[in-house]
């Protein structure tokens, strides 16, 4: 930071510390600073009455003025304005201040009211309230509500008493999958949820007029102390059309509907394919593509299902910038029917994107990007996605060393062409909401460092991704193909390279030829979940295929590589959470491979790995490159087996701003050990592997901007793995007050996002 940016902080700093937040309050008015709700009764378990205390208070309104770490910046904020209304500070406190709350607009009686109304929902049908009002200074009040909950009322029992028709039989065999337990506490959510539950289930056998309000749940707390009994019954006003099953009559198809052209209404021009009347003029698209997406086809019986599933697909294509769907009753003689239709407006068919990105990281490498994208949304008037994009970029590493080979410039191309269904001689197909793609990919690389070498890659594919459901998703590339060219070599390098195994690796001739599967698993969309969990795998082959040394003579790597990774987060209370993460990689090389091509081998550290070590400059095993103690800028370390692991709690401090506590530890190690005059110690992995582990801790801060998290941490390692055995733990050497200390140890890293 500048001196005169440091200075200009400052003064913002000191200036909003004299502003006084009561400034603009009335004199005979006081700032509110929220409520607390207490919960008297000790019958109820401390974590219960916790939660229930933070759910009544969120009730409560106004909200308090927004504060962040207890500072209220925004209230500050206003205090700068002027009477005049003019200058810097009275811009600041149009755009970003924030009036205060006032005492004299809090409805108490509102307050108690919302309190009540919300215990009796949880069941406690005997709460009481009262108010006690706290101040904080002579300007300033705070208030306490204080809640008697009383006995909290149970379910004795559920009955389903409808009557025999079809609608009610329809209902009363929903019964035992009913979320009204016996035993369990009266809950007004849980009924709206179990009436939204049977109507779902009838939804799904034709009832389309059917509704949740057409359901009552009748609740008798007379025959029992504190229990009551409960029974589930049809509306009597329920319509004639809510207790139909109704069929699907035809299905309109509108794939060029325009909101402004009546005339793209009109069925003139309708092409009858198979079960379904494709209305499209311009012929913008292959009626095929209606077949694979839809679930619906004449005669079927309306289910909420194949509704869901048909929308979600069309939404899936990425053609359709908006999709609407209705449902029309029609006259017929053959029972309820419905005809269906779907106005489809496609996005813009053709697009060009430019981007300019400026980026830094952790290994002191600082550059910029230009890439420029073109995008054709139906290609072959399939729904298919063209994509071709090119980029130039350039980075500079920054260092005390003297050598250039760190400055890097780059250029490339690529293209993508995703179809929105399977490409195979055997017939595949898939039943979920999500369109299944095959994709094929081909692209060029050019990397140029200087006055030191330049690589030439060519990399292309052809494979499968599809999602199951909303929380698995496979990727398959039948065949994948990367081949990297290293040229222009300098002697200077190559003089570097023949000192430095592990420089000589990123200049190795690369082909890589073969397979490789992806798997994906999240239960991230459910919520209310208190355990989260996310896995990520992948299997990857190269060279495995049989015949593949008659077809191709030049060499190429032979390899299987594994990596996982693995997540949980646990929700602590009502804004807290301690997530884990644990990664396990493994490569093994064979045949024309005694290690894994560079590209395919595993790092640690940085920013989002072990923060309390510099990015690629750990391992592999014991070995520590003396560049990075020398100041000088270090290779990358790579190795062909990773083990990692993080945990961090993060509890939420105030507003925006959530903190973390974390522990990360971790290494790389090669397959074989090193053979030669210039063989590394200690980089083969072992059954002494434990021993080897690094280990770092620190802290942090988290700021939740909605659009994007701004993440900072201060890490330090405790364990050193490239240190004699008996002293890797550094524990007894940490001292924040030694400047050499700090200097050497401790690593500060900013970035966008969340680690893990």
């Amino acid at each position: 930071m500048s001196r005169i940016a440091y200075r200009s902080l400052i003064v913002l700093l000191v200036t909003l510390s004299a502003c006084s937040t009561t400034k603009y309050v009335p004199e005979n008015d006081k700032l509110y600073l929220g409520a607390d709700v207490k919960i008297d009764d000790k019958d109820i378990r401390k974590q219960s009455r916790k939660e229930l205390e933070e759910d009544l208070e969120v009730l409560t309104r106004p909200r308090p003025n927004s504060s962040i770490l207890g500072i209220k910046f925004k209230l500050m904020m206003y205090g700068l304005r002027n009477e005049a209304n003019k200058g810097l500070g009275s811009w600041l406190s149009r755009k970003f201040g924030e009036p205060p709350v006032l005492f004299s607009t809090v409805k108490v009686d509102f307050n108690r009211d919302l309190i009540a109304n919300r215990l009796e929902n949880r069941g406690y049908f005997r709460a009481t309230d009262t108010t006690d009002t706290a101040f904080r200074g002579e300007r300033k009040v705070k208030l306490i509500y204080h809640a008697t909950a009383g006995p909290q009322y149970m379910i004795n029992s559920v009955q389903f008493t409808t009557d025999s028709s079809a609608l009610g039989t329809a209902v009363s065999a929903t019964a035992a999958n009913s979320i009204l337990k016996v035993g369990d506490a009266y809950n007004l959510d849980a009924i709206k949820a179990e009436r939204n539950r049977i109507d779902g289930n009838l939804k799904e056998q034709g009832f389309y007029f059917f509704g949740p309000d057409d359901l009552i749940v009748q609740v008798d707390s007379t025959n029992n102390v504190h229990k009551v009994d409960m029974y589930v019954n049809i509306k009597k006003t329920t319509s004639a059309k809510a207790r139909q099953v109704y069929s699907i009559n035809d299905i309109f198809i509108y794939p060029n509907y325009k909101i402004s052209d009546s005339a793209s209404l009109k069925k003139d021009s309708a092409v009858i394919y198979g079960d379904f009347h494709v209305i499209d003029p311009d012929k913008m698209f292959k009626p095929s593509v209606f077949e694979r997406t839809m679930f619906f086809r004449q005669g079927d019986v309306y289910n909420r299902t194949d509704h869901n599933l048909s929308l979600n697909r069309l939404v899936n294509l990425g053609t359709f910038r908006f999709v609407k769907n209705k449902f029309v009753e029609v006259d017929s003689l053959g029972g309820p029917k419905l005809d269906v239709y779907y106005q489809l407006t496609p996005f813009q068919r053709k697009s060009i994107r430019a981007e300019v990105t400026a980026r830094s990281n952790s290994a002191n490498f600082n550059g910029s990007e230009f890439t420029l994208s073109w995008r054709n949304r139906n290609t072959f008037r399939g729904a298919e996605l063209l994509t071709v994009s090119a980029y130039v970029s350039t980075d500079i590493q920054v260092s005390a060393a003297s050598r250039s080979f760190n400055n890097i410039f780059r250029y490339g191309a690529e293209a993508n062409l995703s179809i929105p269904r399977f490409i195979s001689p055997f017939k595949l197909s898939s039943n979920s909401a999500f369109v299944p793609r095959t994709r094929i990919q081909l692209g060029y690389d050019f990397l140029n460092r200087p006055q030191n070498y330049t690589l030439t890659s060519f990399r292309t594919s052809f494979g499968y991704s599809w999602k199951e459901s909303a929380s698995k998703e496979h990727q398959l590339n039948v065949l994948a193909v990367n081949y990297v060219q290293p040229t222009n070599v300098s002697k200077s390098f190559d003089s570097l390279a023949a000192l430095n195994p592990t420089l000589k690796h990123t200049i190795e001739k690369q082909f890589i030829i073969g397979p490789n599967y992806n798997f994906n698993f999240t239960n991230s969309a459910e919520t209310n979940k208190r355990h989260t969990f996310y896995y990520n795998g992948n299997i990857d082959f190269s060279g495995s295929l049989p015949g593949l040394n008659n077809l191709i003579k030049t060499q190429f790597s032979q390899y299987f590589r594994l990596d996982n990774d693995f997540r949980h987060y646990l929700k602590i209370g009502t804004s807290s959470q301690l997530a884990t993460r644990l990664i396990a990689g493994y490569g093994h090389s064979y045949g024309n491979s005694r290690s894994l091509p560079y590209v395919k081998q595993f790092f640690i550290g940085g920013t989002n790995s072990l923060r309390g070590f510099r990015a690629r400059t750990l391992g592999p095993g014991t070995y520590r490159d003396p560049n990075i103690d020398g100041g000088e800028i270090a290779a990358d370390q790579s190795g062909d087996i990773k083990i990692e692991f993080n945990t961090e709690y993060r509890p939420r401090i105030s507003g925006i701003v959530k903190g973390a506590i974390f522990i990360d530890a971790g290494n790389i190690w090669l397959q074989r050990e090193e053979t030669g005059p210039l063989a590394r110690p200690g980089v083969k992995f072992s059954k002494d592997f434990l021993k080897e582990l690094a280990v770092d801790a620190g802290v942090g801060l988290r700021f939740d901007l909605t659009f994007l998290v701004l993440r900072t941490d201060l890490a330090f390692p405790i364990r050193k793995p490239w240190l004699p055995e008996g002293n890797r733990l550094v524990l007894d050497e940490i001292n924040f007050a030694d400047r050499k200390w700090r200097k050497d140890n401790l690593i500060f890293n900013l970035a966008i996002g969340y680690p893990f």
